[in-house]
């Protein structure tokens, strides 16, 4: 692939030289902040060959490149008549004329920052409860039995507990201390409190509290907790070091609860019971317009990435009325991308779009649909649009017969069928006729309106390329050579999380790849391969590796820490240096990094997946340095 006509491309697609206020760049892809996202033509963008995907956050337009992306950076800033890098944007920042973030995009961010992290335990919950709905409805378990209040017990404590879940998520996000976040939550949810506010005419020195259940609920614990990050930081310039400990916590906690219980949380009652029964009297009203609309457009919304703003909607819907309209046309949506996939493969006349579109096709109806709606649907545009009508109409169908989920699960697909189990069996199976009224209808549609194949006769999976020779040593392997099993080795001693947990879509969509993430509780860097290192980010956060078997692997550690600049990264090694197993990579200082307000969660991920059939993990969930992680399997 031509780089400098992919910079070229790029550069005119971001809207041009005059658009762009400054650019840099980390391991995987291209940061842009622009004086107007709007002038950049995100769809044209995103089927450019060399383009894995591109995204928005908090205001930052990112091109995700991969590992070409040092190559691609120096030839765009070499096509530039200036050179609007970081420094340049900083010292601008120092002289007052810092930009203003887009509000939208920072509500987004802040919204998928805090729902993200915590979607695994209230997940895992409603999984629990869909299973005990099993168990009841197939007459297997008693529903006044001690093992059903036991596993009930089980399948709601995270939300009935959600406030406090949610105050150390959205503390983490906002950069304030998650201990005193939960602290202030538990504090509204003590049970002594719950019985005064119960009674009615409480008071607090002389103030009027208004009565307000905060258990399961959304909106309140996110408002308090956004407020009491401002409290926590002026508190805490004021007072002096040795203080701190004593005085930040204390205040804080005496000004913020009393608050929350007299205003913040009667505010966030009313707003998040405002918002489950406006979305109630929707479905109630106009189901079957508004189920048309949203399945037809629930696709565009995750391009986009508004769906995130529908997570405390869909939460607060599920544990306020005990059930959720949404999840539902998620479904359609979801599996109306499988099914325009299957479409592309029984039309096509080209063997490798046949097997492409297949098995992304297979992953989309399990709830993965990036691969299918970038790498199939969207690079052949007739499909996706064929999959946008088989969502509505699938929506729509969903809307007629009343389909509700009653739990949360994680991928929105065939395994997440639970969901759909009520005590009326009739729930169910609507569910499942509408997922096939959305595979057929899409896949109806996308053979009979058809899709030009001229210049797609080789449609690359939404997957990184192979590192060039300019960005890698001779250590690595070709393409043409076929690829072996690959053993990987945990670089850093931490928790095992699954790439889902990742708060970035580059990541967790398994754009870049596919592997583990490990959260570090070590700073700590040592290579899970023996090979050559190809590549070392001038900020230290990413470390580019090639196995002497040819298997690419990222090891980028935690998330946006690019803007540290290298502050608390200490590597070991250079590029092109020659490691085994063990070897030490990169030290870094973990509480530092979190104390700036960045997560440190690490994926470590095969980039080069095309030569791979699947990714087998070693079944850990806490892992030490050099313990095996998970195999790659050819």
């Amino acid at each position: 692939m031509d780089k400098q006509q992919l910079s070229k491309d790029i550069l005119k697609l971001v809207g041009g030289e005059e658009n762009i206020d400054q650019v840099t760049h980390c391991m995987t892809r291209l940061r842009f902040n622009l004086n107007d996202n709007q002038k950049a033509d995100k769809a044209t963008l995103k089927n450019t060959p060399g383009v894995m995907g591109v995204m928005e956050n908090g205001g930052q337009f990112q091109v995700i490149i991969g590992n070409d992306v040092p190559v691609v950076y120096n030839a765009l800033v070499g096509n530039m008549s200036k050179s609007p890098t970081a420094d340049n944007a900083s010292s601008a920042a120092s002289t007052g004329e810092k930009k203003k973030r887009n509000p939208i995009s920072a509500l987004f961010d802040f919204i998928s920052g805090v729902f993200t992290p915590i979607l695994p335990a209230i997940t895992g919950a409603g999984m629990i409860k869909g299973i005990v709905a099993i168990l009841v409805a197939l007459g297997w378990l008693s529903d006044t039995s001690s093992t059903y209040i036991i596993l009930s017990a089980i399948g709601d404590g995270a939300f009935y507990f959600l406030p406090i879940i949610l105050a150390i998520s959205a503390a983490r996000k906002l950069g304030s201390n998650m201990y005193i976040a939960a602290a202030l939550a538990a504090g509204i949810m003590h049970p002594t409190i719950t019985a005064l506010l119960a009674n009615g005419d409480t008071t607090f020195v002389g103030i009027k509290v208004i009565a307000a259940t905060y258990s399961s609920t959304v909106i309140p614990i996110i408002l308090a907790i956004w407020i009491a990050s401002y409290v926590e930081k002026a508190v805490d310039r004021v007072t002096h070091a040795s203080l701190k400990l004593l005085i930040v916590p204390t205040v804080t906690l005496l000004i913020m609860v009393p608050l929350t219980l007299m205003t913040v949380g009667p505010l966030g009652t009313v707003l998040g019971n405002g918002l489950s029964g406006g979305i109630s009297w929707l479905f109630d009203n106009m189901s079957i317009f508004a189920s048309i609309l949203i399945g037809g457009t629930m696709s565009l919304l995750i391009i986009t990435g508004m769906h995130y703003a529908l997570l405390p909607i869909i939460v607060g819907s599920m544990t306020t009325l005990g059930y959720d309209f949404i999840i539902p046309l998620m479904f359609a949506a979801n599996l109306a991308q499988g099914g325009a996939a299957f479409g592309v493969g029984l039309r096509s006349r080209n063997s490798k779009t046949k097997s492409l579109a297949y098995s992304t096709g297979l992953t989309a109806i399990m709830g993965i649909t990036e691969p299918a709606m970038y790498g199939i649907n969207m690079k052949f545009k007739k499909p996706f649009i064929a999959a946008l009508i088989g969502g509505a109409i699938a929506g729509g169908f969903m809307g007629i017969v009343n389909v509700k989920a009653y739990v949360l699960t994680g991928l929105v697909g065939l395994p997440s069928i639970a969901a759909f189990i009520s005590p009326a069996i009739s729930t169910l199976l609507y569910a499942l006729a509408g997922g096939l009224i959305a595979i057929v209808a899409a896949a109806v549609l996308t053979y009979i309106l058809g899709f030009e194949e001229e210049n797609a006769s080789e449609p690359a999976a939404p997957v990184a390329e192979p590192a060039t020779a300019a960005a890698t040593t001779s250590a690595v392997v070709t393409e043409e050579a076929k690829a072996q099993d690959e053993q990987v080795f945990s670089p850093i001693t931490g928790e095992v999380k699954p790439l889902s947990e990742v708060p970035d879509p580059a990541f967790s969509e398994e754009i870049m790849g596919k592997g583990f993430a490990i959260q570090p509780t070590e700073g700590r860097v040592v290579s899970p391969i023996n090979g050559t290192v190809f590549s070392l980010s001038k900020s230290g956060h990413a470390i580019g590796l090639v196995s002497d078997t040819g298997a690419e692997m990222l090891i980028h550690i935690g998330i946006d820490t690019v803007k540290l600049k290298g502050q608390f990264f200490s590597p070991k090694v250079q590029a092109g240096a020659k490691v085994a197993v063990g070897d030490v990579l990169m030290e870094f200082d973990r509480e530092q990094i979190e104390k700036a307000g960045y997560t440190t969660i690490t994926p470590v991920i095969i980039t080069n997946m095309h030569q791979y059939e699947s990714i087998e993990s070693a079944g850990r969930t806490t892992i030490k340095e050099k313990d095996l992680l998970f195999t790659a399997k050819a």
